[in-house]
């Protein structure tokens, strides 16, 4: 187990994206058990996530359950169950079980974040999974000619930036997902796809406010390498970060972590962390040591110029 750290010391950690990027974070900071507190992007509209919302409506569930499965620890029958997929060109070919366990029990609660709480306690998830909407909505952009781009798969496949994104329709974040921002001593955005996954939650004009009016350091966590969606791969660190924050209406990310080849000149008023974050076996996954050890460093930095307003850390220097 990893020794007391600063992180313990923060009273609530949050984590905001989708993608396989939060799954990295949120369970290269498992540790922090119930402190923890992952705000989920739920607009994708591909793979089996794709075809059960357009067979039975609702909001898309396959970023909460890859967080999920990253977060299991103890290994079950419901665990392995979660974690199949179906092979075969069948109607369940391509499904992953865990997808239907969730819409399944969607189906059978009150609300999304019912279901979510009731698989977490079957797979004995500690942390916190929020979906960033309880209300269904898709990924809509207008392109440079003025057409509207529905669906984050098609645009996935937009070869220049889109002049304007939004949410389809507009929806309200998740209460819960407002009280975890307004709660945070530490906020993380990212890594992950940045059209796709990590902007459509600061496409929510309550989720926005609340980044404005919370209290907590922020942290944007760069990608590895270039995105496979070629707009977001022309795009600067510094762009992403100034379209995030023309979204928050302010300046807000205290610090980035990203990966040495990265350009950060342009970033001098930020407490910047540059280092080899890359898992070894998969090159473009972050190694979760490497990653949980880089948060950790960056929390002792930003404590240093901007303490955060806790207890004494017995353990930071």
């Amino acid at each position: 187990m990893h020794n007391r750290s600063i992180l313990n010391n923060l009273g609530q950690v949050v984590a905001l994206g989708g993608d396989h990027g939060l799954g990295r974070v949120m369970s290269s900071l498992a540790f922090l058990n119930s402190q923890l507190t992952g705000i989920v992007t739920t607009t994708d509209d591909g793979g089996s996530t794709g075809r059960i919302r357009r067979s039975e409506g609702g909001i898309a569930w396959g970023d909460t359950r890859n967080c999920l499965n990253q977060l299991i620890t103890e290994p079950s029958i419901a665990s392995t169950m979660f974690e199949y997929r179906f092979a075969g060109n069948g109607e369940l070919g391509g499904h992953n079980l865990g997808n239907l366990m969730l819409k399944s029990l969607d189906h059978l609660s009150v609300r999304p974040l019912d279901a979510i709480n009731l698989i977490r306690s079957l797979l004995k998830v500690e942390a916190h999974l929020i979906p960033m909407s309880e209300q269904p909505a898709d990924l809509l952009a207008i392109d440079l000619m003025g057409n509207k781009i529905y669906g984050e798969v098609n645009v996935d496949q937009l070869t220049s930036l889109p002049q304007k994104l939004m949410l389809s329709p507009q929806v309200s974040c998740t209460p819960e997902a407002l009280d975890a921002i307004h709660n945070a001593d530490l906020i993380i955005i990212g890594p992950g796809s940045f059209l796709t996954s990590l902007m459509p939650l600061f496409l929510m004009n309550d989720l926005t406010q609340a980044l404005q009016a919370c209290r907590a350091a922020i942290i944007y966590i760069g990608n590895l390498g270039k995105e496979l969606n070629q707009p977001a791969a022309n795009m600067q660190l510094t762009e992403k970060i100034a379209m995030i924050e023309k979204h928050i209406g302010q300046q807000k990310i205290d610090a980035v972590i990203a990966v040495p080849v990265t350009d950060t000149s342009s970033l001098p008023d930020r407490i910047v962390l540059q280092r080899k974050l890359a898992d070894q076996n998969v090159f473009y996954r972050h190694d979760r040591d490497l990653l949980r050890q880089a948060i950790e460093d960056m929390a002792h930095k930003i404590h240093q110029l901007k303490p955060f307003n806790l207890s004494p850390y017995p353990n930071a220097s």
